[in-house]
């Protein structure tokens, strides 16, 4: 495997009692799609929330990109090249997914936050907009309200948002959660495509989506990584079988 992009080491979470992530440690490479999975309750969006920074952990470290980023806030690590998605789906539902998409970019350029009037004037920031726009499938639909698109568009924009920091790693929690199977399928495409040029952490529960798109899985189970390999290998492990696989496995 190529040298790690995002390094945990033993990242541990409790709230009162109750321990959420227990001494996590992973790695995802620079390029690789690397998936974690396991039933609900396993601490993955915690997980997630103390990998882009929107908790802090109570042991452990996270490093990216060979820095400790353990102590660094969400908009740091975001500058730093790890971008992230959220389970419910957060965008400007009142603005067009070009305004939505534009925001995003004038956020990672540093562009001028007074609102429309200076922003409409900077066609690179447009350019870049509508260049995003496409490459997730949204092209001609520029103009369309956030709220107005459908589910999984609204999903695919929100990845785009994220793809719109130029993120080096990108965290994506449950992108598929909602959708229907054309709308995975072409979510599916989308993440896959992405694999060239950014390494993934996908936290999914559609196995199927899973098997096909990750290089490599890991898999929390009370708060704990129970497993690290390849789709073969996680798929032939009994302990993961006996967890969260059991019989519901792609054939």
């Amino acid at each position: 495997m190529a040298e790690a992009l995002l390094r945990v080491e033993r990242v541990a979470k409790h709230f009162g009692g109750v321990v959420a992530v227990d001494a996590v440690s992973l790695e995802v490479a620079a390029g690789e799609i690397h998936a974690l999975i396991g039933p609900n309750g396993a601490g993955k969006t915690t997980l997630v929330h103390l990998l882009s920074g929107a908790l802090a952990p109570d042991a452990g470290r996270v490093l990216f990109a060979g820095a400790d980023v353990t102590a660094r806030a969400l908009h740091e690590r975001v500058g730093l090249g790890l971008a992230r998605s959220y389970q419910v789906t957060s965008l400007f539902r009142g603005f067009t997914a070009l305004d939505n998409m534009a925001l995003a970019v004038q956020a990672r350029s540093g562009s001028s936050l007074r609102f429309w009037t200076p922003v409409a004037s900077e066609r690179a920031l447009f350019d870049e907009a509508r260049a995003v726009l496409g490459e997730i499938g949204l092209a001609g639909r520029e103009r369309v309200h956030a709220g107005q698109l459908a589910h999984g568009e609204q999903r695919a924009l929100e990845v785009g948002l994220a793809l719109a920091t130029r993120p080096k790693l990108l965290l994506l929690d449950e992108p598929m959660a909602g959708m229907g199977p054309d709308e995975s399928e072409r979510l599916i495409a989308l993440v896959d495509g992405l694999r060239a040029r950014v390494g993934v952490l996908l936290i999914e529960h559609d196995m199927d989506a899973v098997f096909r798109l990750a290089d490599r899985i890991s898999v929390l189970v009370n708060g704990r990584v129970i497993a690290t390999g390849g789709p073969e290998e996680i798929r032939a492990n009994a302990e993961v079988k006996r967890a969260y696989l059991g019989e519901e496995q792609p054939a």
